[in-house]
């Protein structure tokens, strides 16, 4: 059976005072090296030795030597220490320096639009920073699954999260393919969706979501239905660009189709804005140097960005 364990307060109080005196063999000297006063250092070992139940030096006036229990305390209190120094450093050069680990939960589909060309610049810049992208729909615990970070679209981010934008507000657009537009009369409003096949997104709480529209200002949602229920926006790309149905989806997403042909866009006029891509962390407090480093990174690229704008009078 488990025991139930606890680290008394001031388990390690004294140890370093410890060390010291055994080391130069000197109250007074062990005092010097730690800044405080010989007084102050014979009452921590006073203290240790009541606490630990033993006597640990042996004192007169010319010189200070070890019982054997400081002995034997000696030989396994150094070490230990050394290592906890170590530790210390260790730590404190993950938290000065950009090194480590970096993972973040991102959905699949900003994966080739938005990270990885920014992952490949971000890499180059930091060397010593490994960056780990777990690809989910699903919304989770960051400190309890071990993340430093999230990316998601902006309505899917928490209140209590620190949240940096990573795009401009995005448009979301319903488009279908040439085949499946061919022989069909597009919808022209909102309600002529009823007669179209439309590609359907399950959020990660279960529910079906509903397709949201702009009409003259008026923020409005409509129930559809269609042959293909997605858990994932590409999974929905996917399935317009084959002809199964008109989808809903971020305006980034949808480009490339748009472009190549593959695409066309309805409804128009009924676009919605929405709250662009962020990253998304739990503290400013709890951040650790790679992920601030990373955060820069970011920012820089959008500076970079806004300057290659062309000028416009």
């Amino acid at each position: 059976m488990k025991q139930n364990f606890t680290v008394r307060q001031g388990a390690l109080d004294g140890v370093e005072v410890f060390l010291s005196v055994a080391q130069h063999r000197s109250f007074r000297r062990a005092a010097a090296e730690l800044g405080v006063t010989p007084s102050a250092i014979s009452q921590t070992v006073r203290v240790l030795e009541e606490r630990i139940g033993a006597v640990l030096f042996i004192r007169t006036t010319r010189s200070v030597g070890l019982t054997e229990a400081g002995e034997r305390f000696l030989s396994h209190a150094k070490p230990a220490f050394d290592e906890l120094v170590a530790a210390s450093e260790v730590a404190r050069g993950f938290g000065q320096k950009p090194t480590g680990l970096l993972r973040l939960s991102v959905p699949r589909a900003v994966v080739p639009i938005l990270l990885e060309p920014l992952i490949a610049s971000f890499c180059e810049a930091y060397p010593e920073v490994e960056v780990e992208i777990v690809a989910s729909k699903e919304l989770i615990d960051l400190a309890a699954e071990g993340f430093d970070a999230g990316i998601r679209l902006g309505q899917f981010v928490d209140a209590d999260m620190v949240a940096v934008p990573l795009t401009p507000p995005l448009r979301l657009i319903v488009v279908g393919s040439p085949t499946y537009l061919a022989g069909r009369c597009p919808p022209q409003n909102t309600n002529d969706l009823r007669q179209h096949a439309c590609l359907r997104w399950r959020k990660s709480s279960g529910a079906l979501a509903l397709w949201s529209f702009d009409d003259n200002g008026r923020s409005i949602e409509i129930a559809v239905s269609g042959p293909l229920i997605a858990n994932d926006f590409p999974t929905m790309l996917g399935a317009a660009v084959r002809g199964m149905g008109l989808a809903q989806l971020p305006e980034p997403l949808a480009a490339e189709g748009l472009r190549k042909g593959e695409l066309m866009q309805v409804l128009e006029p009924f676009a919605p804005t929405i709250p662009g891509v962020f990253l998304y962390y739990p503290s400013r407090r709890q951040m650790m140097s790679k992920l601030r480093a990373f955060i820069d990174h970011v920012k820089r690229r959008q500076a970079a960005d806004r300057d290659q704008l062309p000028l416009t009078r």
